[in-house]
């Protein structure tokens, strides 16, 4: 076929080009090479074209056979289950498209930790799935969006957080019901997979509950508070049943329906120029721990972030640096037990897939505010995609006692599915 096209574009198509040509052999070779690339495309056009008449042929051959219309006097038999069964659901004239709208967004993230080196402090199997994270989000209505995200360990499965936010409430309220983290600090209302480290800081271990942090159910009411000269303020105000944290990094527990915990926190953010921005957070949180109902333990943080990330590069380079200082007050029998920590950590950016990053950590203990641990950290991360990560980290940890550790973490993130965005 294609010799037969071929001859009947030349035919066509020749006169018009070799009109006004005749004068120059030169020209005329040059416009037979372009006319025939014109003829490669419209063959091309053509072969395609064949394709889809041959697709829509054979969906007609699999439609099924029109009902036969009844002539006068006659009655149509019933059509079979199967075909009815067979028919195309539809739902309010929207098609497929309405059936995927009523489905939420389903993604997992899979989180494989290996760890080399001894820790007796804090010791980790050598080859772990840390954490797989199911998520399911979607907007419920105009009014609400609901989110939940599970999460499957080796040993069982739990509910990190499951809430409903509402976002169109008066006076530019936001509010939320269900299981979540904490808006206390930074770290604290990270996901796993989210963190520039494979593990948290250890303020975060000795005195913010531990891996989960506060996390529990209640319920959050956010307000962006208007404020000049280009400056974001949102304030935040949370109520939760008051348990977080368990075993040795326990830090609320609930003895009573009455023994509520609470959470604020005030957050600022401003853009410094065009490529660089600072975000500054100030924290308490107030619940029972587990010595009874009369026993208090306060905390107080503050956090700040700043960002850099220019413009005309911004693929190949940025830059993270982050901070949080952590105070603990702890109500005990005969005294008040006092407690700091603090971390400070940096992210650059050097290539398009390539981030290398380093740690300091230094805190107290909550029960044992004599005895202090501090370490340091290096880290070096790929991202083979944006739904892949790579990650090793050498950690330094010098623990009370005279407990040095030196320890390699290798880390393999992965995603599935449609993932929302975290907290920026």
């Amino acid at each position: 076929m294609k010799p037969l096209i071929r001859t009947c574009l030349l035919v066509l198509l020749v006169p018009s080009f070799a009109f006004g040509q005749q004068g120059s052999t030169t020209s005329f070779g040059e416009d037979r090479a372009v006319l025939e690339q014109k003829i490669r495309d419209l063959e091309d056009r053509l072969i395609a074209l064949e394709g889809q008449v041959r697709t829509l042929k054979a969906q007609a051959f699999q439609l099924p056979a029109a009902a036969p219309v009844p002539r006068s006097g006659e009655t149509v038999a019933a059509a079979p289950a199967e075909s009815v069964a067979a028919a195309p659901v539809s739902l309010g004239g929207a098609g497929g498209s309405a059936a995927k709208a009523l489905n939420p967004d389903i993604s997992m993230i899979g989180d494989f930790v290996s760890v080399a080196g001894g820790n007796s402090i804090r010791p980790s199997p050598a080859l772990e799935m840390h954490e797989s994270e199911l998520g399911l989000q979607a907007i419920i209505d105009p009014y609400a969006r609901g989110d939940v995200f599970l999460t499957f360990g080796e040993q069982g499965v739990g509910l990190e957080e499951g809430y409903i936010t509402f976002t169109a409430l008066p006076a530019s309220f936001v509010a939320r019901v269900g299981k979540m983290r904490s808006a206390f600090g930074k770290v604290n209302t990270m996901h796993n997979h989210v963190l520039p480290f494979v593990d948290r800081p250890l303020v975060t271990q000795n005195l913010v509950g531990g891996e989960d942090g506060i996390d529990d159910a209640g319920f959050s009411v956010e307000r962006i508070i208007p404020f000049p000269k280009g400056i974001f303020l949102s304030a935040t105000g949370q109520v939760f049943r008051g348990d977080s944290g368990e075993g040795d990094e326990l830090l609320f527990q609930s003895h009573s329906k009455s023994d509520v915990s609470t959470v604020a926190h005030l957050r600022g953010y401003k853009d410094l120029n065009e490529s660089t921005n600072l975000d500054l957070g100030v924290s308490y949180a107030r619940g029972h721990n587990e010595l009874g109902s009369g026993f208090i333990t306060s905390l107080y943080g503050i956090d700040a972030t700043l960002r850099w990330k220019p413009l005309r590069r911004a693929i190949y380079n940025s830059f993270v640096a982050r901070s949080e200082f952590i105070w603990s007050q702890r109500h005990e029998p005969s005294f008040e037990q006092r407690a700091f920590g603090m971390y400070a950590s940096g992210e650059y950016q050097f290539k398009r897939r390539w981030f290398v990053g380093g740690r300091y950590d230094w805190s107290d203990r909550a029960r044992e505010a004599n005895l202090t641990d501090k370490g340091g950290s290096v880290i070096l991360t790929y991202w083979p995609s944006e739904f892949s990560q790579v990650r090793g980290q050498y950690r330094f940890t010098d623990y009370a006692g005279d407990h040095k550790t030196n320890e390699l973490l290798f880390q393999v993130l992965f995603s599935l599915g449609a993932h929302g965005a975290h907290p920026f």
